[in-house]
This record gives C-alpha cells, structure tokens and sequence, in this order.
C-alpha cells in the first residue's frame, strides 16, 4: 500500500472520530456544523473501492482534513454539476484529467472501469470472459497469420470454457478505407460486394478450423454504423473532440498520421530521397487539412494507470514497448478521427459533418462493442474484454488508441493485450509481392485442418523468461528469444516432422498399442482406482508423477499464454506412459492368459496408458478440439466429463463403473508421407 494510502486511512479514521452522529464540531471560524457520519462513511468506502484511490489519495486526504462538512460539500458540489450536464445535454468544457480534483471518483461521473476492484491486488474471478480476435482487414483473402489470431483467440475461449466460465467470443472483419477500395476496382467489384466475397472467406476459415465463435461481426453492418455513431455522441458530449487543423507526415496504405520519430528516409527506384513508416515501410506524403480531432495528449497518465498492471499487455516485451511509447508521449498527440471525405469516401460519415469520413480505426475499433449489443445495456455483461488478441503491427492501436477512447467515453479498458509476433516462411517475412504468403485453405490440404491448428499453435512462441536461462549460453539464447518474439517461421519440414513425432507416434501410437485386438481384444479400459498401484517398475512410478502433475502444470502455462509449454507438458507425460507400456511389453502379457498375475499386469498397464490418453486430451482439446474430441469419444468420456477438474487422474475415484473403449482401432492422425 503506498504512503499516500496510509495517510488517507489515517486522515479517515481521525475525520470519522470528530464526526460521532449529533456531535457539535467547532472549527476555526466558531461556526457549528453538524456532520451525518453515515454519509461521510459511505463516500469514503467508495473512494477506498476505487482503482484511482492510489492515484489520488493525498488529494483526498489534504481534502478530507479541512472538515468532514466541506468534504462532503465538495463532493456534492461534484455530483450536482454532473446531474446538471446530464439534464442540459451541455457539452461540457474539456479538462484535462490531471486538472481535476478527482476524475472518475465519484458518483454518475464515475466510469465502469472507475467501480471495478483493483485489479493489481485481486485475481479476476470473473465468470464471464470476453475474447477477441483482430477483425480482419478485406484488402486481400486470409493468410496463415489471421489463422493464428483467430485460433489463439480459440484456444483461450475453449480453455476458459472448461473451467466453467461463460464466454463470449466475438470476430469478423473490416471493410472501411482506401486500401478496400482500392482492392475492390482492381477485382471489378462494388466495393460492398467485394467485401462479402472476401469477408465470406474468413468466415469459411474459422469454420473450417473449429474457431467457435459466437458472433461474427461486419463493419459495414447498420448495426455497427449505429454503435459508432452513439459512440461519436458520447465523446462528443463529454468535450473530447474538437474542430482543428492538421499538418503532418500521412500513410497511404497505412491510413495513418505518423510522427517524425515513426518515420524513416530511404530511396525510392530513381533514386530520390523519400519518406516512409519504419514499421511497415510504406510511402508517406505531407497532408495539411481540417479534422475533427480527439483529445489523446490528455490521457498519458490514465494510460500510465492502466499500464501499472503488467498483465495489461502480454509478453512482457511488448508491455515495455508500450509504457516507453506512453511515457515519452511521442504518440500522444491529438488524433485526428476524420478525413476529408473526398479523400476517404468509402467510410462511414461523420456524424456532424457530412464533407467529413470517420477514421477508420475508430470506426474498427469499436467493433468490439458493436458484437455485445451497445449502446444497449445488454453489452455490460461481458464487458471489459477479458483476453483482446492482437498482432504486434496493431500494437499501437489497440494499446493507445483503444484505451483511451474507451477512457474518454466512460468504459472500462481491456483487461489483457495479447500481442503475437508475425509468421515467417522459412526465415523470411511473408509478403504478397514476394508470393510466399501462405493460405490456410491450401495448406490443410497437405497438414488436415487439425494439424495446421496444433503445428501453429505449438510452434508459436509468444513469451518467453529469459531472467531463467543459463547465464553461459545468454547471448545465444538472449538473440533466439528475440527472433521468437518478432517472427515465428512457418516451415514445411518443420511441419511435418512435428505432426508425425507427436500427434502420429507419440499419441496416436499411444492409443492404439493399449486398445489394437491383439492387446485389448475385450476393449476394456480397466478402472484407474483399481489398478493405479499395480505396476512396480520406475517408469510406471514417472507416469504416475507425470499423470499427477500435468494438470496444474498446463493450466499455469496456459494462464500464462504460453501454450508451447502445455503441449509441452502433455507430451513429456505422453512420453513417460510410452516408455512404461514398452518395458511391461502388453502385447507379451496378453499371450499369458493363463497367469492372473500377468493379466493383471496388462489391465494395469492399458488403465494407465488409456488414462494418460484421456489427460492428454482434455489438456490439449483447447488447441486440437476436433482431434482431442474423436479421442474421447472413442474412450467413452461422457461430455459432461469433459471439464479442467476432469484432467486430475481417476485413481482416487472408486465410483467409476467399468468401461470400455467404442472400438480396437483408431487411426487419430494419419502420418504424413514427404
């Protein structure tokens, strides 16, 4: 607890003593007041509830020790002028938030964020979760790096599902600006019909890779012209938009106004000097104009106080990257959230000037609440996103701009950025004019949809610790972990080896020795409780380790976005129950019929095996749904028994009835030839 939130406990203890119900308190002046201690209780629990309590609590308590009477005049003072905005529909005066006495404090000026517990101090636990995945630009049809958005996303609404929470999971795509446009003429389309066939695309994508959404949204919808509009409103009525000139560097292609320290010199073919975006290495050009502009400079220290919590943006290299770029303010200049409409004429109009377009990741932005239903108060039960999932080239975006737009209208912020690296194809960055970009569609034809979904999800290191490595191999871990965060490299050989050694031979070979006709003719899967301590051999004690482990192991990796670990995890545990069933030999116990021994023996060894297999599966259904399905319901795992507390072994569990698997063979993945 800070210093300054001692002084205000303190200052409150001391205030609430003067104030004894009924009490004549004689100040300075000789006047007597009397004070409703109730209601200076009931102001002080709200501002000690509060998330700025911190922030501002040696205001509060400077405030606070005048009088309890004045502290509660000012905070009446505070309360009538908001109910008087309210009623008039006055744009209010624009006030910094650093000018205030104590913004977001107090009652009907508070915003949602403001009335939520801190999160630094105490784990959510919320039972809805909302996560989402960028919504899809349509200049061009899905490549292998939407893919991985929309199935990370996938992986983390499935996880969160299995601890019994409720979900929402919201995608789509984006279908607003010059690049769609420009798109469109080359294909010979309106642009509204150009943007349904390649919107229809991504749709085809997450169907075709078990991505379980629950809405999938169009920016061109009304509904979200709508959410837009109110949206606009709101801001507009709480002074955060203004009429003002513009001069600066503006991106084309990028369909943004970037900063002089955003902005690189290179040559162009003839040799001349020319200006471009260091991040994405497109032209810029002088624009000067006149825009409606958003009040961004005012937010740097609200973006501070979000940014405290470190899990605000994960991995933590681009949580530092963020909290540089808002501590030295060089993206926080006023935005301008129009353009002339001429120039940007296929986008939403502005609301208040019809020779104006809306910006269009504002317009995109608010998407996220578009799919809950705002301006309805439906949207409020899934709001703030719990998990918004990003790549690293819309950081700023989403990491500044988002945040504080929100901010300005009153809403909470998202909970976590998870921001992942862009793909390679062996070592070099996709590009369509180098032709190397990579369709899902094409690829599954060669890996199953399944397997492209486990390769990319495995393969893909978003965060890694490296205050944990060796100190003497630093530098070379240091310098892989840094290309790990910024590419991840998509490669054929790659591929197919990973799919063959884990998901044909190290699982699928698993099943199938413990459940072919000639070990387990009966297609028995023998009660774990039964038969848990049978086998006397050190790799049947490593399995059983492994079995009992595995489950907290994963859930910590997933926790912490990290699903290369949960595979991980499985796999080391899959390899423990592998070399047990190759040392007890199953397939000579079966040739023993007449041995009681041995048969138990073989019961314990198929129990134990089977049993890893249903771990395995549960563990690894967020990532493989379809593949870890099929397994489960070949082991007859009812669906009810499909939840993370199932993941814990069964041996403990002597209310089982006997069961068997549906058949003697399963081919879980076929392996793949070159």
């Amino acid at each position: 607890m800070s210093m300054a939130s001692v002084l205000l406990r303190n200052v409150t203890r001391a205030g609430l003593g003067r104030c004894l119900k009924g009490c004549r308190i004689i100040l300075s002046n000789e006047r007597c007041i009397m004070t409703s201690r109730a209601r200076l209780e009931k102001v002080l629990e709200e501002l000690q509830r509060n998330p700025y309590y911190d922030k501002y609590a040696e205001k509060i308590a400077k405030l606070q020790q005048t009088s309890p009477e004045e502290f509660l005049q000012r905070v009446e003072q505070q309360e009538k002028k908001a109910r008087e905005k309210q009623v008039k529909h006055v744009i209010p005066k624009y006030q910094p938030s650093n000018s205030a006495i104590f913004p977001f404090l107090f009652k009907n000026v508070r915003s949602s964020w403001s009335q939520t517990i801190k999160r630094q101090y105490i784990k959510d636990l919320s039972q809805t979760k909302y996560i989402t995945t960028p919504i899809f630009y349509v200049n061009a049809g899905p490549h292998i790096g939407h893919l991985y958005s929309a199935v990370l996303a996938d992986a983390f609404v499935r996880y969160n599902g299995m601890l019994g929470h409720k979900t929402f999971f919201a995608t789509g795509t984006d279908e607003h600006g010059n690049k769609i446009k420009a798109a469109a003429a080359i294909a010979g389309l309106p642009n509204l019909e150009y943007c349904t066939k390649i919107s229809q695309q991504f749709r085809e994508m997450c169907d075709k890779f078990e991505v379980d959404y629950s809405r999938f949204i169009r920016t061109t919808e009304k509904q979200h012209c709508d959410a837009v509009y109110h949206f606009w409103k709101r801001l507009e009525e709480r002074g955060h938009i203004y009429l003002g000139k513009y001069s600066g560097w503006y991106c084309v292609s990028d369909e943004a106004f970037l900063s002089d320290t955003e902005l690189v010199e290179q040559k162009d073919s003839s040799g001349k000097i020319i200006k471009v975006s260091a991040e994405s290495g497109n032209k810029v050009e002088w624009t000067e104009e006149e825009n409606y502009k958003f009040r961004l400079s005012a937010f740097q220290d609200d973006l501070k106080y979000w940014l405290k919590d470190e899990n605000t943006v994960r991995p933590a290299l681009y949580h530092k990257t963020l909290s540089q770029w808002v501590e030295e303010g060089t993206c926080l200049q006023d935005l301008s959230i129009t353009r002339i409409r001429n120039k940007v004429p296929w986008a939403l109009p502005s609301p208040c000037n019809e020779f104006h377009s809306i910006y269009v990741w504002l317009d995109a932005l608010i998407n996220y609440l578009t799919v809950l239903g705002y301006p309805n108060e439906s949207y409020k039960e899934f709001w703030p996103p719990t998990i918004q999932v990003i790549g690293k080239d819309i950081l700023k975006f989403h990491g500044i701009y988002w945040p504080a737009f929100l901010m300005a209208a009153g809403l909470e912020p998202p909970k976590t950025l998870l921001c992942h690296a862009h793909w390679t194809i062996d070592h070099q960055k996709m590009s369509k004019s180098k032709g190397n970009v990579i369709s899902p569609f094409e690829a599954a034809n060669d890996y199953t949809e399944e397997g492209l979904r486990y390769f990319i999800l495995r393969e893909a290191v978003p965060q890694n610790d490296a205050s944990k490595i060796n100190h003497m191999h630093y530098y070379m871990s240091f310098c892989t972990i840094f290309f790990n965060y910024l590419f991840t490299d998509y490669s054929s050989t790659k591929i197919i080896n990973i799919l063959n050694s884990e998901l044909a031979d190290t699982l699928g070979n698993l099943v199938n020795r413990c459940a072919g006709k000639a070990v387990n003719p009966s297609k028995e899967f023998p009660d774990p409780a039964k038969y848990w301590n049978v086998l006397q051999s050190q790799v049947a004690d490593e399995t059983r380790e492994a079995l009992k482990s595995v489950g907290e192991k994963a859930r910590d990796s997933y926790e912490e976005y990290n699903l290369h670990h949960v595979v991980d995890a499985v796999m080391s545990m899959l390899h423990c129950a592998n070399k047990m069933v190759a040392y007890h030999e199953p397939w000579q116990l079966r040739k023993q019929v007449d041995d009681a021994d041995s048969i138990e023996e073989l019961k314990a060894v198929i129990s134990l095996a089977l049993e890893s297999t249903r771990i395995g599966a549960l563990i690894l259904y967020p990532i493989v749904p379809k593949l870890s399905s099929s397994l489960l319901d070949f082991l007859n795992i009812r669906k009810e028994n499909r939840m993370w507390t199932d993941t814990v072994p069964n041996f403990f569990n002597n209310s089982l009835k006997e069961r068997y698997i549906e058949r003697n063979n399963l081919i879980l993945f076929k392996k793949i030839r070159n």
